[in-house]
């Protein structure tokens, strides 16, 4: 299994001009065409991530704050810090920090490889 740092050659991230996100890993996954990405984002109060997709699943956990969790087709939820979540494969969705400080959340990514980790979606 490989692991590159983060500023590494991947693809750029749609994400990363409105949040702070920092890949924390990246590896070869046992699913060919597949690869494991982490990254912990924080959300200024108030600040939503804008709808995006993501070209895998993303297996998300709230760290500190409270995020809005919009998914197109499901219900909203509103998550605190310990709660997790499951974004499938391609689902339009949007986080939102609700305050009162700024929201963290660690996702980890099975995505397919040299796609971008997240795509604005119009």
């Amino acid at each position: 299994m490989s692991s590159e740092a983060a500023g590494s050659n991947s693809p750029r991230d749609a994400l990363a001009a409105s949040l702070e996100r920092r890949e924390v890993q990246r590896a070869d996954s046992s699913i060919s065409g597949r690869e494991i990405v982490q990254v912990l984002t924080q959300i200024p109060v108030g600040v939503a991530s804008g709808w995006h997709t993501h070209p895998g699943e993303e297996v998300g956990y709230i760290v500190a704050g409270t995020v809005q969790m919009e998914v197109a087709g499901g219900s909203t939820l509103t998550l605190e810090a310990g709660d997790g979540f499951l974004i499938p494969p391609r689902t339009p969705h949007n986080a939102t920090d609700l305050g009162p400080g700024t929201g963290q959340m660690l996702s980890t990514y099975l995505v397919e490889v040299g796609q971008p980790i997240a795509t604005f979606t119009a």
